[in-house]
């Protein structure tokens, strides 16, 4: 009788959640919304954690659902990709750069005026590499919780406001559009086709974890995917009904990430965070607007490819958008994504030594 009585808060806290989760997602994907399959778990999953539900996501489970949407990500990648970066590459590598150098010097400048404690800001700013960035930040004496709670906050806020956007921009587009077509979440589908992504997404994102790669659950079956798909012409399956799964773990992963200890931490640094945020948020929108009027952008494409951090999530969303590049966006966030993980430790650990040196020269 132990089993059971032990088993049973667990699975009754799970039918909540996963029941609140269906009924936001249904009902943010009916309103149009884009991202609506991952925003409604994830705003599930942060009500959870405020009542104080006792509620954890199995890590095996997340990181197969990052293997699926690296190979969402590789699938929405055509081949025309390459010569679009080859093309424009300073454009790519422009906005790649003017993107981390605005949210590095957003950090610099926090921790410079002691906004947070410590070097907080320098790590919790970072765009991108939430993990990463969050575990180093305690060799430097940073409050990690604060630095997790930054990082999320940014990733929701993100998600948020590109699904209100893009929400915005396909409402006001053509005035009379052709009703949206009804998902069909059990298409056929072709059985090795099949197999070989589940072998991919799964088979690749456990490597990327055994080998401990920086986010090498979601890099490295996308980066695998996208070899095979642009070089080979291989066919990545995914259907939609296992896209939605996917999506909701991810939703879970970031909400369940809102304890109750980082939300009492945070609750007093919250205004500034929200300004730090919504700071880097539109700064970055005036690099989407740089992009719309010197290259030609539009202009939905150009603020999804801009949009800082959260690289699945706006994958998710650009893919749920009608008329977004999605070749360009990808390449924009792929391109930023891979230049944080491998560059963003070593420069968060530059100006964090650079802060420290500066408060010892002054005598604090």
């Amino acid at each position: 009788m132990t089993f059971p009585r032990v088993l049973l808060p667990r699975l009754r806290a799970w039918s909540l959640l996963i029941g609140v989760s269906a009924a936001l997602a249904a009902l943010l994907h009916h309103a149009g919304l884009g991202a609506g399959l991952m925003l409604g778990p994830m705003v599930a999953a942060v009500l959870a954690m405020v009542v104080g539900m006792q509620v954890r996501l199995s890590g095996p489970l997340f990181v197969a659902a990052q293997g699926l949407i690296g190979c969402m990500i590789a699938r929405g990648i055509p081949p025309s990709v390459v010569g679009t970066v080859a093309d424009k590459w300073p454009l790519f590598f422009g906005g790649v750069a003017a993107v981390t150098i605005a949210a590095n010097g957003l950090g610099w400048l926090l921790a410079r005026w002691r906004v947070f404690p410590g070097t907080t800001a320098v790590w919790g700013s970072s765009p991108g590499a939430a993990a990463a960035m969050t575990l180093m930040a305690a060799s430097y004496g940073a409050d990690t919780r604060l630095v997790a709670f930054m990082q999320y906050l940014r990733v929701v806020c993100v998600a948020l406001v590109a699904s209100l956007v893009a929400h915005l921009f396909m409402d006001s587009g053509v005035p009379e559009a052709a009703p949206a077509v009804a998902t069909d979440w059990f298409p056929p589908v072709s059985p090795w086709p099949f197999v070989f992504t589940m072998v991919l997404a799964l088979g690749g994102s456990w490597l990327g974890t055994v080998l401990r790669v920086p986010a090498g659950a979601l890099l490295l079956p996308m980066g695998i995917g996208i070899a095979l798909h642009l070089v080979e012409g291989m066919t990545l399956e995914l259907p939609p009904w296992l896209l939605a799964l996917a999506y909701a773990v991810v939703g879970w992963n970031i909400g369940l990430r809102f304890t109750r200890p980082i939300l009492a931490v945070a609750w007093r640094a919250l205004p500034k965070v929200l300004v730090s945020t919504f700071a880097l948020i539109g700064i970055c929108g005036l690099f989407a607007v740089a992009l719309v009027k010197l290259a030609g952008i539009d202009p939905l494409t150009a603020y999804l490819a801009t949009s800082p951090g959260g690289a699945d999530s706006v994958a998710i969303i650009a893919a749920t958008s009608h008329d977004v590049d999605m070749s360009f966006v990808l390449a924009m966030q792929t391109l930023r994504f891979v230049l944080v993980v491998i560059t963003g430790p070593a420069i968060a650990r530059f100006i964090a030594s650079r802060v420290v040196r500066g408060r010892v020269l002054e005598g604090t």
